[in-house]
């Protein structure tokens, strides 16, 4: 095993990288949905974090949108919320003080007038402007809700200062949907003042892949049909549904996580580089991929994609109970929890090369990736040897311990040539401390006015024109293959790549 990150070379300490950026300007920070548990778990904590490293401009006001509580019940909620989610920040110091004295609070019902009337009253001036970030906390249904509050008090308006919405996924639910929605938002609201944040794009490691790909020449000459043969992009938990059952019932693996955030990382994967790097010419990038992905048909859907839900099992020393005894779960849910498939993009670079895109529940364990194989050797010297060389890996590890891994073939040693596989490391982070959160670094690119990493209207729409004909055949099926909790053995997958070179990536 080599290290290929020379300690000579990491940069400072895990404080300086963490507050490498620019200082937002002071500006309203309003949330809807502000006692839910986002808020608690990652919109506050990622704050929070934005304070102490001068992110986020100490003038700076957070306006909570919630009914049913007093001030001080929700600061209590929240302090509760940093000592568990940010447990690197000191809640019992002057730090708290300075940080809850940014914290104002708007009681009222998302729907009524009067609330937005409210809020307009409680926007500050803030050196001259009056900049408001609308964070929308909230189920979809309260998107066009809130839309059309802010629009009517004319809080959208952007002549004193800026006025940018932030909507969580899903963009809809299928592509009617979600053209309905884009629609409703657009009447409202520019597309430049909509943000659809996706959390998966904040990531480090899936912003440096870009990094990787266009800033070292080594790459970019391998970087297509002529040398790879499949990608695959994955990401596997070891958790179930949680609390969630409401929403994952309607859902399923499909939606949850291929049809957002794996096809992003597809298009940031296999996309042309951008004439400069702005949100407009990466985002025009990033739609050329999707509209050169080929559709699937009706008769192709049984044999391009696996679908299955997790039954009972074991992960580590824990007995998991199946899918559908889960609370909130119908016994007879034919709701998938893992889901793949392969895609083919139709343009001169990818043309014949498989991107096969997977995610599951209830897998052996948490880990996302995005593997690059090599075609096979076009004639191999060693093929007589007890262990041959194999097919070089390129992969990006997206969560956990963020790196690149070279997966190669070396000689043993010895007097033989017999040959080993090897593994080169390129961790991203020497302690994964300096990492930083993937909604620090997305609430800043919002305050800052970088929409890079979010999806425009387009992107949304086409990724769901691409899945809609798997939705189509899923939606009538009466049964569904079945896979045991913490077991890599999914039905399918063995056949989904059965002329892939390696065959499938389970990560280790």
């Amino acid at each position: 095993m080599e290290n290929l990150a020379s300690n000579s070379e990491s940069v400072s300490t895990a404080m300086d990288k963490e507050c490498i950026g620019k200082q937002t300007d002071p500006t309203n920070i309003v949330i809807f949905g502000a006692g839910g548990d986002l808020t608690k778990r990652k919109l506050i904590p990622a704050l929070v974090k934005m304070l102490r490293c001068g992110l986020l401009h100490q003038e700076s006001k957070i306006i909570g949108v919630l009914k049913g509580r007093s001030l001080d019940e929700w600061l209590a909620s929240l302090k509760e919320g940093i000592s568990e989610y940010a447990k690197d920040v000191d809640v019992n110091n002057e730090q708290w003080k300075n940080f809850s004295a940014m914290f104002k609070m708007v009681d009222g019902d998302l729907a009524d007038d009067a609330t937005y009337q409210l809020l307009d009253a409680a926007l500050e001036n803030l050196n001259g402007f009056t900049h408001a970030m609308f964070y929308c906390a909230v189920p979809p249904r309260m998107y066009t809700t809130i839309a059309a509050g802010l629009h009517k008090q004319g809080l959208s308006d952007q002549t004193k200062g800026f006025r940018r919405v932030v909507i969580e996924k899903p963009f809809g639910m299928d592509l009617k949907s979600s053209k309905q929605l884009n629609q409703e938002l657009q009447e409202l609201l520019s597309e430049t003042q909509i943000y659809r944040i996706d959390h998966y794009l904040g990531k480090e490691s899936v912003q440096n892949l870009l990094v990787y790909r266009f800033a070292n020449t080594i790459l970019e000459p391998l970087w297509n049909r002529n040398y790879v043969d499949h990608i695959q992009i994955s990401a596997a938990e070891d958790i179930g549904i949680g609390y969630r059952a409401n929403y994952y019932e309607k859902s399923g693996a499909l939606r949850d996580m291929i049809q957002s955030h794996l096809m992003q990382v597809m298009t940031l994967v296999a996309m042309e580089p951008p004439v400069e790097f702005t949100a407009k010419a990466v985002r025009d990038e990033k739609i050329k991929v999707l509209r050169a992905v080929r559709h699937f048909e009706k008769d192709t859907v049984k044999k391009e994609t696996v679908a299955a839900q997790y039954s009972s099992g074991t992960i580590g020393d824990a007995k998991i109970k199946a899918y559908v005894a889960e609370e909130g779960v119908s016994a007879d849910s034919v709701t998938e929890t893992f889901s793949a498939a392969r895609f083919y993009i139709d343009n001169w670079r990818w043309q014949g090369v498989p991107f096969i895109l997977w995610t599951g529940k209830r897998l052996p364990k948490r880990v996302s990736e995005i593997v690059i194989r090599f075609r096979k050797l076009p004639f191999n010297l060693f093929d007589t040897h007890a262990t041959p060389p194999i097919a070089n890996s390129l992969v990006f590890r997206l969560h956990p311990d963020e790196g690149i891994f070279l997966r190669m073939n070396a000689k043993m040693p010895g007097l033989t040539t017999d040959t080993q596989r090897m593994v080169m490391r390129a961790p991203y982070s020497e302690d994964g401390q300096d990492v930083s959160d993937a909604y620090e670094v997305l609430l800043h690119d919002v305050l800052t006015g970088d929409a890079t990493l979010f999806s425009r209207a387009d992107e949304v729409e086409e990724s769901w024109s691409i899945i809609e004909p798997i939705l189509d055949v899923w939606k009538d099926r009466i049964s569904i293959d079945r896979y045991r909790a913490g077991s890599w053995d999914v039905p399918g997958m063995d056949e989904l790549f059965t002329d892939c070179v390696g065959g499938w990536h389970k990560p280790s």
